[in-house]
């Protein structure tokens, strides 16, 4: 006979779309789980007819208060607590964090069963540099406030994977492709699914399929890092820290243009200094 599984919280990944992709543990978890915390239980249940499972479900999601977050911590002392999102692994892009944090902060076991993850899935469609990659969950919708997300994230140099809707989609990468310029990106959805699919080619390319036909599914977009810059010159950099000073200290100029130009903040700052010095 299995040995009971220790009470605590157990966070399991879930398939994305092909149920196969359920491993052997996370569906053994779940049949000897006393409860079940489950972002949509309507959701859930069918994952839970799969494998057999019968514990009950509480709903947590985004909107849970406080009291039950409290709630289940008394019952992590004591029971086996699973926790699942509607599909892949739980807290990415998800809710969750609240809660692990909560329980580890009390003393609480926690123990994770990795398993699919739709922005990992799609790097590895993608083709594009996987070495740093930075995840950025869903953008936000309103224009404004996703021009300045992007913005923020431009000079970084890694990929970038973001989730979108359909309905979205094209807006989304019309903002991308003129904040991010020309760079390779691809879009992925519905990973595992009957009807996967994966396209590829430049941002501005790619927003203008997607504008006036929206895919249905769920969907990663992967932009490739920004194009590696000429190295400055100093006539560059005397151009561009001129430009600065008549406006900046020497200290706030050399980290614009730093940035600018993607050299050291260094190397920047000193002949910023020696600018000054002359004028």
């Amino acid at each position: 006979m299995d040995q009971p599984l220790p009470p605590g919280l157990y966070i399991v990944a879930t398939p994305i779309g092909n149920l196969g992709d359920m491993t052997s543990r996370a569906a053994d978890t779940l049949r000897r789980a006393d409860i079940i915390l489950a972002e949509d239980k309507r959701v859930t249940a069918k994952l839970l007819a799969h494998v057999g499972a019968k514990a009950p479900m509480t709903a947590y999601h985004d909107h849970s208060d406080d009291y039950l977050r409290e709630r289940i911590l008394g019952e992590l002392g004591s029971k086996v607590v699973a926790l699942v999102s509607d599909a892949g692994t739980p807290l990415i892009s998800d809710p969750g964090y609240k809660l692990v944090r909560a329980a580890r902060q009390v003393g609480h076991s926690i123990y994770t069963l990795p398993g699919p993850c739709a922005a990992i899935a799609a790097l590895t469609l993608a083709g594009l540099p996987t070495d740093r990659f930075l995840f950025l969950g869903f953008l936000p919708s309103k224009a404004k406030a996703r021009n300045e997300a992007i913005e923020e994230i431009a000079s970084v140099r890694s990929s970038l994977v973001l989730y979108e809707s359909g309905p979205r989609l094209g807006e989304c990468l019309a903002a991308l492709s003129a904040e991010l310029g020309q760079r390779d990106a691809a879009v992925i959805r519905e990973i595992s699914k009957l009807h996967e699919e994966t396209v590829t080619g430049l941002l501005s390319d790619l927003a203008q399929r997607y504008a006036q036909a929206p895919p249905k599914g769920e969907i990663v977009i992967v932009v490739g890092p920004p194009p590696e810059r000429e190295a400055a010159s100093d006539d560059d950099l005397d151009d561009a820290l001129r430009a600065s000073l008549a406006r900046l200290s020497p200290s706030r100029a050399a980290a614009e243009v730093a940035e600018r130009l993607g050299i050291p903040r260094k190397r920047a700052y000193a002949r910023a200094l020696d600018l000054a010095d002359k004028e």
